[in-house]
């Protein structure tokens, strides 16, 4: 083809895209459209076969082990057990007696006890102080002087009256014979007329005379009774004057009443001591006493009152029984402690719902301890009381159990939430009384947020070979 043909061809070309503009054909548009739609589809089909040929090319992933992850705890068998109670409570040590001691005569202090300093020991009967005794002295004697005085003067009245009794006899003798006398002057008188007038008279006047004699030691002999009762009375006011001026003789001289210590002393040799002014004050160290204060609901669940030794008219508590106590210094509790009886209750405290029971340490108990310091009074002390006994009882660590009320226990190797019911707690431990069961595994590791239902294991302590 010339060059000339192609330059037509293309000028006819060019008259056709000028021309494009007209319509179509409907039957050649529907089939480039068809044709469009299966060039997509063919591309697509050859996308898929490449990357399915491609997938089997390759080796599929090994599938990942999902294995549940276990928690590594410690936990406890728990079986139930009878287990008795100890109430706990402080107190301060006093001595059972402490007595001041006060001079009961006014005088001078003579004489003073060698070693009379606080602390130290006196035995009982050791003269603490002695007041000057002169002036008692010279009561004392003239006393004995007035009681002497009124003795006799009782043994005068008694002898006087010996003799009167006898005189009587004498003077009613002679006024029988003065009446008979009288009587035979006056019958011969007056019948054979012997004598005269003169001697009636004289014979009437003696017999008036023995008459009055008689009647007046008679009257003598019925006052000295009455005298001797009046010298009687002034002789027991005298002996008791004397009993007084003794008395007060003997308080000149002050004694230790018993085996004491000196607490407080406010004396010297040559100082003027009044009645009621304490001077000494002794201290009696053979029975301790510790006041103990108590949780008024311990004191209720646990402590043995002896309900039959509390009578029915009293309003008081029932009699403790009078179990063993341990007291234990607080400064040292591992190597100081004694053995102390529980004697009884002192008084209830409403406003701090405490119950106050006195524990009661004798002097020889005291001085035995291990540490080598004997119980004293001003040391502080933790005293346990034995008390009744928690029946049939679960007994855990105390961290064991949640503030809510909750254990965790091991069922079926998972961990799970169990309430349960405390009793009571003491020391590191807790006694649970229900919501266990008997051969539960309980956790003991202290946990943060468990899962309920997560998987445990226990960990078992590896034993050392010997």
């Amino acid at each position: 083809m010339s060059l000339s043909d192609s330059n037509e061809n293309d000028g006819m070309s060019g008259d056709s895209l000028e021309h494009s503009d007209e319509p179509r054909d409907g039957n050649g548009e529907e089939a480039g459209v068809f044709v469009r739609v299966a060039a997509i589809v063919l591309v697509l089909l050859a996308g898929v076969g490449s990357l399915m040929g491609l997938s089997m090319l390759k080796k599929p992933p090994a599938e990942a082990n999902v294995t549940e992850r276990s928690r590594l705890v410690t936990a406890i068998r728990v079986e139930p057990e009878d287990v008795s109670v100890n109430v706990t409570g402080l107190g301060e040590v006093h001595a059972l007696n402490v007595i001041p001691i006060s001079p009961e005569v006014p005088g001078t202090i003579v004489e003073i006890y060698p070693n009379l300093e606080m602390g130290e020991t006196i035995p009982k009967g050791a003269l603490l102080f002695k007041i000057d005794q002169r002036d008692y002295l010279a009561a004392k004697a003239q006393a004995e002087s007035q009681v002497a005085q009124i003795d006799k003067t009782i043994e005068r009245i008694k002898r006087q009256s010996s003799i009167d009794e006898s005189r009587l006899k004498t003077l009613e003798r002679s006024e029988r014979l003065m009446q008979s006398d009288f009587d035979r002057t006056c019958e011969l008188f007056e019948k054979d007329d012997v004598g005269t007038r003169s001697a009636v008279d004289h014979a009437e006047m003696s017999l008036n005379q023995a008459a009055d004699a008689h009647d007046q030691l008679a009257q003598a002999l019925a006052l000295y009774p009455v005298q001797i009762q009046e010298a009687a009375s002034g002789l027991d006011g005298a002996r008791a004057q004397l009993e007084m001026a003794e008395a007060n003789l003997a308080r000149t001289e002050v004694r230790a009443p018993f085996d004491a210590r000196i607490k407080q002393v406010g004396l010297e040799k040559g100082q003027y001591v009044t009645p009621g002014t304490s001077v000494l004050t002794l201290a009696d160290d053979q029975v301790l006493e510790i006041s103990v204060s108590l949780d008024s609901r311990d004191a209720k669940n646990w402590l043995q009152f002896d309900l039959a030794e509390n009578t029915a008219s009293s309003a008081w508590f029932g009699q403790l029984k009078p179990v063993s106590c341990r007291v234990s210094w607080t400064e040292d509790p591992e190597h100081h402690s004694w053995e102390g009886t529980i004697h009884r209750v002192e008084k209830f405290d409403q406003k701090n719902r405490t119950l106050n029971v006195a524990i009661r340490i004798q002097g020889e108990d005291a001085r035995r301890s291990t540490g080598g310091l004997p119980l004293v009074e001003g040391m502080f002390c933790s005293v346990s009381i034995p008390g009744k006994a928690m029946k049939q009882v679960y007994r855990l660590p105390r961290w064991a159990v949640t503030y809510e009320g909750n254990a965790y226990v091991i069922r079926d190797g998972r961990l799970a939430i169990q309430h349960v019911d405390v009793v009571r707690s003491e020391g590191e431990e807790t006694f649970v009384q229900s919501g266990l069961n008997p051969g539960d595994q309980v956790i003991t590791t202290r946990l943060t947020n468990p899962l309920p239902n997560q998987l445990v294991r226990v960990d078992v302590p590896q034993e050392n070979d010997a």
